[in-house]
Protein backbone atom coordinates (compact mmCIF):
# COMPACT_ATOMS: atom_id res chain seq x y z
CA UNK A 1 0.00 0.00 0.00
CA UNK A 2 1.33 3.73 -0.40
CA UNK A 3 3.00 5.58 2.30
CA UNK A 4 1.58 8.87 1.55
CA UNK A 5 -1.15 10.50 -0.40
CA UNK A 6 1.24 12.50 -3.02
CA UNK A 7 5.00 12.63 -2.83
CA UNK A 8 7.41 15.39 -4.35
CA UNK A 9 10.26 15.14 -5.65
CA UNK A 10 12.53 17.81 -6.44
CA UNK A 11 15.89 18.88 -6.86
CA UNK A 12 15.74 22.10 -5.06
CA UNK A 13 13.39 22.49 -2.30
CA UNK A 14 13.41 25.14 0.43
CA UNK A 15 13.25 23.94 3.04
CA UNK A 16 14.01 25.77 6.81
CA UNK A 17 17.71 24.61 6.38
CA UNK A 18 18.19 26.02 2.56
CA UNK A 19 17.56 24.59 -0.83
CA UNK A 20 17.83 20.24 -0.83
CA UNK A 21 17.36 17.82 -3.02
CA UNK A 22 14.44 15.42 -1.37
CA UNK A 23 11.11 14.16 -1.52
CA UNK A 24 8.20 14.88 0.44
CA UNK A 25 5.72 13.03 1.81
CA UNK A 26 1.84 13.89 2.34
CA UNK A 27 -0.90 12.28 4.19
CA UNK A 28 -4.05 14.53 4.36
CA UNK A 29 -2.79 17.29 3.35
CA UNK A 30 -0.22 17.56 6.24
CA UNK A 31 3.42 17.00 5.17
CA UNK A 32 4.32 13.89 6.69
CA UNK A 33 8.13 12.98 5.78
CA UNK A 34 10.96 14.45 3.68
CA UNK A 35 13.86 12.32 2.92
CA UNK A 36 16.43 12.81 0.61
CA UNK A 37 16.23 12.73 -3.16
CA UNK A 38 16.11 8.61 -4.35
CA UNK A 39 14.47 7.71 -1.16
CA UNK A 40 12.09 5.97 -2.85
CA UNK A 41 8.55 7.38 -0.86
CA UNK A 42 5.65 5.86 -1.78
CA UNK A 43 2.55 7.45 -2.92
CA UNK A 44 -0.69 7.03 -4.71
CA UNK A 45 0.44 10.18 -6.94
CA UNK A 46 3.73 11.78 -7.75
CA UNK A 47 4.54 15.25 -8.88
CA UNK A 48 8.36 15.24 -10.50
CA UNK A 49 9.93 18.85 -10.52
CA UNK A 50 11.74 19.79 -13.61
CA UNK A 51 15.81 20.32 -13.40
CA UNK A 52 15.06 23.74 -13.88
CA UNK A 53 11.94 24.45 -11.06
CA UNK A 54 12.58 25.11 -7.29
CA UNK A 55 9.74 23.75 -5.14
CA UNK A 56 8.68 26.78 -2.45
CA UNK A 57 6.52 27.11 0.76
CA UNK A 58 3.62 28.65 -0.54
CA UNK A 59 3.16 32.61 -0.35
CA UNK A 60 1.27 34.17 2.50
CA UNK A 61 -0.37 37.48 1.69
CA UNK A 62 -1.54 38.83 5.17
CA UNK A 63 -2.71 42.34 3.18
CA UNK A 64 -5.65 41.49 0.63
CA UNK A 65 -8.54 43.69 -0.01
CA UNK A 66 -10.98 41.02 -1.73
CA UNK A 67 -13.61 43.33 -0.96
CA UNK A 68 -16.77 41.23 -0.80
CA UNK A 69 -19.65 41.71 -0.40
CA UNK A 70 -21.23 45.08 -0.82
CA UNK A 71 -18.04 45.79 -3.71
CA UNK A 72 -17.60 42.50 -5.63
CA UNK A 73 -17.37 44.28 -9.00
CA UNK A 74 -13.92 45.24 -7.99
CA UNK A 75 -12.58 42.11 -6.69
CA UNK A 76 -14.34 38.67 -5.15
CA UNK A 77 -13.80 35.79 -3.73
CA UNK A 78 -13.60 33.70 -6.39
CA UNK A 79 -11.23 36.47 -9.18
CA UNK A 80 -8.90 36.89 -5.86
CA UNK A 81 -7.75 33.44 -4.82
CA UNK A 82 -7.43 32.44 -8.20
CA UNK A 83 -4.95 34.84 -8.77
CA UNK A 84 -3.59 34.57 -5.57
CA UNK A 85 -3.08 30.81 -6.35
CA UNK A 86 -1.45 32.02 -10.08
CA UNK A 87 0.93 34.02 -8.06
CA UNK A 88 2.04 31.25 -5.63
CA UNK A 89 0.19 32.47 -2.78
CA UNK A 90 -1.62 29.55 -0.83
CA UNK A 91 -3.05 31.92 1.95
CA UNK A 92 -4.91 35.13 2.39
CA UNK A 93 -5.71 36.98 5.48
CA UNK A 94 -8.69 39.71 3.84
CA UNK A 95 -8.55 42.92 5.14
CA UNK A 96 -11.87 44.73 6.99
CA UNK A 97 -12.53 47.15 4.47
CA UNK A 98 -13.54 47.86 1.51
CA UNK A 99 -16.21 45.73 1.86
CA UNK A 100 -19.97 46.51 2.53
CA UNK A 101 -20.55 45.85 5.81
CA UNK A 102 -16.72 46.16 6.66
CA UNK A 103 -15.90 43.28 9.14
CA UNK A 104 -16.27 45.10 12.29
CA UNK A 105 -19.19 43.27 13.86
CA UNK A 106 -19.62 39.46 14.61
CA UNK A 107 -22.73 39.73 12.02
CA UNK A 108 -20.27 41.41 8.94
CA UNK A 109 -17.71 38.45 9.45
CA UNK A 110 -19.91 35.76 9.49
CA UNK A 111 -21.57 37.32 6.22
CA UNK A 112 -18.15 37.67 4.95
CA UNK A 113 -17.60 33.55 5.82
CA UNK A 114 -20.81 33.12 3.64
CA UNK A 115 -19.25 35.17 0.83
CA UNK A 116 -16.22 32.97 0.91
CA UNK A 117 -17.32 29.63 2.02
CA UNK A 118 -17.55 28.07 -1.10
CA UNK A 119 -15.62 30.32 -3.69
CA UNK A 120 -12.19 30.43 -2.06
CA UNK A 121 -8.98 28.61 -4.31
CA UNK A 122 -6.63 28.65 -1.51
CA UNK A 123 -7.43 29.18 2.51
CA UNK A 124 -8.39 32.39 3.29
CA UNK A 125 -8.65 34.19 6.99
CA UNK A 126 -9.71 37.73 8.37
CA UNK A 127 -8.95 40.73 9.84
CA UNK A 128 -11.14 42.37 12.10
CA UNK A 129 -11.28 46.47 11.64
CA UNK A 130 -10.99 48.91 14.88
CA UNK A 131 -13.67 52.29 14.63
CA UNK A 132 -14.44 54.17 17.00
CA UNK A 133 -17.63 52.63 17.67
CA UNK A 134 -16.34 49.16 18.29
CA UNK A 135 -13.87 49.99 20.87
CA UNK A 136 -14.79 48.29 24.20
CA UNK A 137 -16.37 44.96 21.83
CA UNK A 138 -13.10 43.71 20.08
CA UNK A 139 -12.81 40.88 22.24
CA UNK A 140 -15.85 39.19 20.74
CA UNK A 141 -14.38 39.70 17.23
CA UNK A 142 -11.36 38.39 18.86
CA UNK A 143 -13.07 35.14 20.26
CA UNK A 144 -14.64 34.08 16.95
CA UNK A 145 -10.80 33.86 15.60
CA UNK A 146 -10.04 37.27 13.38
CA UNK A 147 -6.40 37.09 13.64
CA UNK A 148 -5.78 40.84 14.69
CA UNK A 149 -7.69 44.42 13.90
CA UNK A 150 -6.62 47.19 11.47
CA UNK A 151 -7.53 50.92 11.94
CA UNK A 152 -6.74 54.21 9.78
CA UNK A 153 -5.09 57.14 11.79
CA UNK A 154 -6.54 59.43 9.15
CA UNK A 155 -10.10 59.14 6.34
CA UNK A 156 -9.48 55.77 4.71
CA UNK A 157 -11.73 56.66 1.77
CA UNK A 158 -14.73 54.88 2.50
CA UNK A 159 -17.09 56.50 5.46
CA UNK A 160 -18.26 53.36 6.54
CA UNK A 161 -14.79 52.84 7.96
CA UNK A 162 -14.05 55.68 9.76
CA UNK A 163 -10.64 56.71 11.68
CA UNK A 164 -9.24 56.30 14.69
CA UNK A 165 -8.06 59.72 17.05
CA UNK A 166 -4.72 59.73 18.86
CA UNK A 167 -7.04 58.70 22.47
CA UNK A 168 -9.16 56.16 20.55
CA UNK A 169 -5.49 54.55 18.89
CA UNK A 170 -4.58 54.43 22.51
CA UNK A 171 -7.56 53.08 23.34
CA UNK A 172 -7.55 50.05 21.17
CA UNK A 173 -4.44 49.28 22.04
CA UNK A 174 -5.09 48.98 25.56
CA UNK A 175 -8.03 46.82 24.62
CA UNK A 176 -6.03 44.38 22.64
CA UNK A 177 -3.04 44.23 25.34
CA UNK A 178 -5.93 42.71 27.89
CA UNK A 179 -5.97 39.43 25.12
CA UNK A 180 -2.49 39.93 23.27
CA UNK A 181 -4.59 41.01 20.40
CA UNK A 182 -2.66 42.80 17.47
CA UNK A 183 -3.41 46.17 15.87
CA UNK A 184 -2.65 47.08 12.04
CA UNK A 185 -2.35 50.57 11.57
CA UNK A 186 -2.55 52.48 8.63
CA UNK A 187 0.10 55.46 10.04
CA UNK A 188 0.07 58.78 8.08
CA UNK A 189 -1.07 61.51 9.97
CA UNK A 190 -4.36 63.43 9.19
CA UNK A 191 -2.60 67.02 10.76
CA UNK A 192 0.28 67.09 8.35
CA UNK A 193 -1.66 65.74 5.33
CA UNK A 194 -4.33 68.83 6.01
CA UNK A 195 -0.99 71.40 5.84
CA UNK A 196 0.31 69.80 2.53
CA UNK A 197 -0.72 71.04 -0.92
CA UNK A 198 -3.91 69.94 -2.41
CA UNK A 199 -2.20 67.67 -4.90
CA UNK A 200 -5.33 67.23 -7.68
CA UNK A 201 -4.81 67.16 -11.09
CA UNK A 202 -2.56 64.78 -13.22
CA UNK A 203 0.85 66.06 -12.20
CA UNK A 204 2.28 62.62 -10.06
CA UNK A 205 4.46 65.59 -8.20
CA UNK A 206 1.23 67.32 -6.90
CA UNK A 207 0.48 64.02 -5.65
CA UNK A 208 3.32 62.76 -4.25
CA UNK A 209 3.64 66.02 -1.86
CA UNK A 210 0.18 66.01 -0.96
CA UNK A 211 1.38 63.06 0.94
CA UNK A 212 4.50 63.45 2.70
CA UNK A 213 6.78 60.99 4.27
CA UNK A 214 6.81 63.32 7.36
CA UNK A 215 2.81 62.34 7.35
CA UNK A 216 4.00 58.82 7.71
CA UNK A 217 6.91 59.70 9.82
CA UNK A 218 4.76 61.19 12.66
CA UNK A 219 2.21 58.70 13.21
CA UNK A 220 4.84 56.10 13.44
CA UNK A 221 6.01 57.65 15.76
CA UNK A 222 2.50 58.23 17.40
CA UNK A 223 2.33 54.46 17.50
CA UNK A 224 5.10 53.58 18.91
CA UNK A 225 4.56 55.95 21.49
CA UNK A 226 1.27 54.34 22.71
CA UNK A 227 2.83 50.67 21.70
CA UNK A 228 5.52 51.31 24.25
CA UNK A 229 3.22 52.68 26.95
CA UNK A 230 0.30 49.77 26.62
CA UNK A 231 2.88 46.98 25.94
CA UNK A 232 0.36 45.99 23.26
CA UNK A 233 1.59 44.58 19.43
CA UNK A 234 1.35 46.69 17.01
CA UNK A 235 1.99 46.25 13.09
CA UNK A 236 2.73 49.05 10.73
CA UNK A 237 1.11 48.65 7.45
CA UNK A 238 2.37 49.12 3.91
CA UNK A 239 5.65 51.20 4.87
CA UNK A 240 6.48 53.49 2.05
CA UNK A 241 8.59 56.07 4.30
CA UNK A 242 11.83 55.73 4.56
CA UNK A 243 12.33 57.95 7.27
CA UNK A 244 10.25 56.26 9.73
CA UNK A 245 13.06 53.70 9.58
CA UNK A 246 15.63 54.74 12.34
CA UNK A 247 12.56 54.83 15.01
CA UNK A 248 11.14 51.72 13.93
CA UNK A 249 14.61 50.05 15.00
CA UNK A 250 15.24 52.04 18.34
CA UNK A 251 11.81 50.91 19.00
CA UNK A 252 12.62 47.37 18.47
CA UNK A 253 16.26 47.83 20.37
CA UNK A 254 14.39 49.10 23.08
CA UNK A 255 11.18 46.08 23.52
CA UNK A 256 8.31 47.71 21.87
CA UNK A 257 6.39 44.92 19.91
CA UNK A 258 6.02 46.31 17.03
CA UNK A 259 6.27 44.53 13.28
CA UNK A 260 6.28 46.68 9.73
CA UNK A 261 5.73 45.50 6.47
CA UNK A 262 6.17 47.00 3.16
CA UNK A 263 4.54 46.18 -0.48
CA UNK A 264 6.00 45.44 -3.68
CA UNK A 265 5.05 48.41 -5.86
CA UNK A 266 7.55 50.63 -3.16
CA UNK A 267 10.28 48.01 -4.02
CA UNK A 268 9.62 48.44 -7.88
CA UNK A 269 8.56 51.54 -8.88
CA UNK A 270 10.10 54.83 -8.42
CA UNK A 271 8.33 58.38 -8.40
CA UNK A 272 10.51 59.76 -11.47
CA UNK A 273 9.09 57.13 -13.81
CA UNK A 274 5.37 57.64 -13.14
CA UNK A 275 3.98 59.67 -15.96
CA UNK A 276 1.71 62.30 -15.34
CA UNK A 277 -1.80 60.79 -15.40
CA UNK A 278 -0.51 57.20 -14.45
CA UNK A 279 -3.19 57.04 -12.15
CA UNK A 280 -2.82 53.25 -12.36
CA UNK A 281 0.39 53.88 -9.82
CA UNK A 282 -1.28 55.60 -7.42
CA UNK A 283 -1.91 54.36 -3.49
CA UNK A 284 -1.66 56.16 -0.25
CA UNK A 285 0.71 56.13 1.48
CA UNK A 286 2.29 56.67 -2.60
CA UNK A 287 5.08 55.19 -4.18
CA UNK A 288 8.62 57.61 -3.45
CA UNK A 289 11.58 58.54 -5.08
CA UNK A 290 14.43 56.31 -6.09
CA UNK A 291 16.65 57.22 -3.10
CA UNK A 292 13.61 56.34 -0.62
CA UNK A 293 13.21 52.67 -2.39
CA UNK A 294 16.77 52.18 -2.04
CA UNK A 295 16.74 52.82 2.00
CA UNK A 296 13.38 50.56 2.36
CA UNK A 297 15.77 47.58 0.47
CA UNK A 298 18.27 48.36 3.06
CA UNK A 299 15.91 48.33 6.03
CA UNK A 300 14.19 44.72 4.61
CA UNK A 301 17.80 43.23 4.61
CA UNK A 302 18.56 44.83 7.90
CA UNK A 303 15.45 43.17 9.48
CA UNK A 304 13.62 46.49 10.51
CA UNK A 305 11.11 45.67 8.12
CA UNK A 306 9.27 42.22 8.40
CA UNK A 307 7.71 41.32 5.90
CA UNK A 308 6.80 41.84 2.30
CA UNK A 309 3.01 41.54 1.32
CA UNK A 310 0.83 43.14 -1.51
CA UNK A 311 -1.87 45.47 -0.40
CA UNK A 312 -3.96 44.46 -3.11
CA UNK A 313 -6.50 47.04 -3.56
CA UNK A 314 -8.12 46.96 -6.02
CA UNK A 315 -11.08 49.11 -8.42
CA UNK A 316 -13.10 49.26 -11.17
CA UNK A 317 -11.26 50.75 -14.27
CA UNK A 318 -13.46 53.54 -13.85
CA UNK A 319 -12.65 54.27 -10.46
CA UNK A 320 -9.08 54.68 -11.33
CA UNK A 321 -10.07 57.33 -13.31
CA UNK A 322 -7.33 56.52 -16.29
CA UNK A 323 -9.09 58.73 -18.91
CA UNK A 324 -8.53 61.57 -17.40
CA UNK A 325 -5.57 60.73 -15.20
CA UNK A 326 -6.78 63.12 -12.63
CA UNK A 327 -4.65 61.98 -8.58
CA UNK A 328 -7.12 63.57 -6.66
CA UNK A 329 -10.46 61.54 -8.18
CA UNK A 330 -8.69 58.21 -8.87
CA UNK A 331 -8.88 55.50 -6.47
CA UNK A 332 -5.78 54.74 -4.61
CA UNK A 333 -5.05 51.24 -4.49
CA UNK A 334 -2.43 48.91 -6.30
CA UNK A 335 -3.42 45.74 -7.58
CA UNK A 336 -0.46 42.73 -7.60
CA UNK A 337 -1.69 40.18 -5.76
CA UNK A 338 -0.57 37.57 -8.67
CA UNK A 339 2.46 39.72 -9.22
CA UNK A 340 3.92 39.76 -5.81
CA UNK A 341 6.95 36.98 -6.11
CA UNK A 342 8.34 37.85 -9.23
CA UNK A 343 8.40 41.69 -8.78
CA UNK A 344 10.35 41.27 -5.85
CA UNK A 345 12.61 38.46 -7.18
CA UNK A 346 13.68 40.46 -10.17
CA UNK A 347 14.32 43.06 -8.22
CA UNK A 348 15.88 41.24 -5.29
CA UNK A 349 17.81 39.36 -8.08
CA UNK A 350 19.16 42.28 -9.33
CA UNK A 351 20.50 43.38 -6.09
CA UNK A 352 22.13 39.84 -5.15
CA UNK A 353 19.50 38.84 -2.68
CA UNK A 354 18.80 35.09 -2.60
CA UNK A 355 15.36 33.54 -3.27
CA UNK A 356 15.56 32.37 0.06
CA UNK A 357 15.38 35.76 1.64
CA UNK A 358 12.63 36.84 -0.48
CA UNK A 359 10.76 33.47 0.47
CA UNK A 360 11.24 34.22 4.33
CA UNK A 361 9.85 37.88 3.84
CA UNK A 362 6.69 36.93 2.05
CA UNK A 363 6.15 33.54 3.31
CA UNK A 364 7.56 32.87 6.53
CA UNK A 365 7.33 35.93 8.13
CA UNK A 366 3.62 37.00 7.03
CA UNK A 367 2.75 33.35 8.54
CA UNK A 368 4.64 34.51 11.65
CA UNK A 369 2.55 38.24 12.19
CA UNK A 370 -0.99 36.05 11.49
CA UNK A 371 0.36 33.22 13.79
CA UNK A 372 -0.25 30.70 11.13
CA UNK A 373 2.08 28.21 12.72
CA UNK A 374 1.24 25.20 10.04
CA UNK A 375 2.16 27.83 7.04
CA UNK A 376 4.72 29.56 5.32
CA UNK A 377 7.27 26.37 5.76
CA UNK A 378 8.02 23.18 4.17
CA UNK A 379 8.26 20.95 7.46
CA UNK A 380 6.93 17.71 8.94
CA UNK A 381 3.81 18.61 10.37
CA UNK A 382 3.16 21.60 8.25
CA UNK A 383 0.98 22.39 5.64
CA UNK A 384 1.81 20.71 2.83
CA UNK A 385 1.22 24.77 0.15
CA UNK A 386 3.55 24.35 -2.03
CA UNK A 387 4.62 26.33 -5.04
CA UNK A 388 6.60 25.63 -8.19
CA UNK A 389 8.25 28.13 -8.99
CA UNK A 390 10.82 28.79 -12.11
CA UNK A 391 13.18 31.41 -11.34
CA UNK A 392 15.41 32.16 -14.33
CA UNK A 393 11.71 32.08 -16.96
CA UNK A 394 11.11 35.61 -18.11
CA UNK A 395 7.80 36.64 -18.93
CA UNK A 396 5.98 40.00 -19.96
CA UNK A 397 2.97 41.55 -17.85
CA UNK A 398 -0.12 41.33 -19.60
CA UNK A 399 -2.79 43.50 -17.29
CA UNK A 400 -5.39 41.89 -19.50
CA UNK A 401 -4.46 38.28 -18.56
CA UNK A 402 -3.63 38.15 -15.08
CA UNK A 403 -6.48 36.87 -13.30
CA UNK A 404 -7.40 40.04 -10.87
CA UNK A 405 -10.84 40.98 -11.48
CA UNK A 406 -10.36 44.39 -13.12
CA UNK A 407 -7.37 44.78 -16.12
CA UNK A 408 -5.56 47.76 -14.41
CA UNK A 409 -2.01 47.04 -13.33
CA UNK A 410 0.82 49.78 -13.35
CA UNK A 411 3.67 46.97 -14.39
CA UNK A 412 1.04 46.39 -17.78
CA UNK A 413 4.38 45.77 -20.17
CA UNK A 414 7.08 45.21 -17.75
CA UNK A 415 9.49 42.61 -18.52
CA UNK A 416 9.64 39.91 -15.07
CA UNK A 417 11.58 37.06 -14.09
CA UNK A 418 10.56 34.43 -12.23
CA UNK A 419 7.01 31.93 -13.11
CA UNK A 420 4.84 29.88 -10.90
CA UNK A 421 4.18 27.05 -13.02
CA UNK A 422 1.71 25.07 -9.86
CA UNK A 423 0.65 26.03 -6.68
CA UNK A 424 -0.85 23.12 -4.24
CA UNK A 425 -2.78 23.65 -1.13
CA UNK A 426 -2.65 20.78 1.38
CA UNK A 427 -0.89 19.19 -1.31
CA UNK A 428 -3.74 19.14 -3.81
CA UNK A 429 -2.88 21.25 -7.30
CA UNK A 430 -4.96 24.49 -8.04
CA UNK A 431 -6.58 23.13 -10.88
CA UNK A 432 -8.56 27.26 -10.98
CA UNK A 433 -11.91 24.96 -11.71
CA UNK A 434 -13.08 23.63 -8.56
CA UNK A 435 -12.31 25.40 -5.54
CA UNK A 436 -11.15 23.51 -2.44
CA UNK A 437 -9.58 26.39 0.19
CA UNK A 438 -10.48 26.57 3.67
CA UNK A 439 -11.46 29.08 6.12
CA UNK A 440 -9.22 29.62 8.66
CA UNK A 441 -9.41 30.73 12.18
CA UNK A 442 -7.24 31.96 14.67
CA UNK A 443 -4.61 29.27 16.74
CA UNK A 444 -5.21 29.22 20.13
CA UNK A 445 -2.50 28.69 22.94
Amino acid sequence: MPQHDVVFRARRALLPDGFQPCEIGVVNGTIAAIEPLGSGLRAADAVELRDDETLLPGLVDTHVHVNEPGRTDWEGFASATRAAAAGGVTTIIDMPLNSIPPTISLDALARKRRAARDQAFVDVGFWGGAVPANLGTLRALHDDDVFGFKCFLLPSGVDEFPPLGADELERALKELAGFDGVLLVHAEDAATIAAAPAGGGRAYGAFLASRPRRAEDVAIAQVIESARRTGARAHIVHLSSSGALPAIAAAKRSGVRLTVETCPHYLTLRAEDIADGATACKCCPPVREGTNRELLWQGLVEGTIDAVVSDHSPSTADLKDLRNGDFARAWGGIASLQLGLPLVWTEARARGIPLEKVVEWMSARPAALAGLTRKGTIAVGADADLSVFAPDEGFVVEAGRLLHKNPVSPYDGRALTGVVRETFVRGERVDFAEPRGRLLRRARP
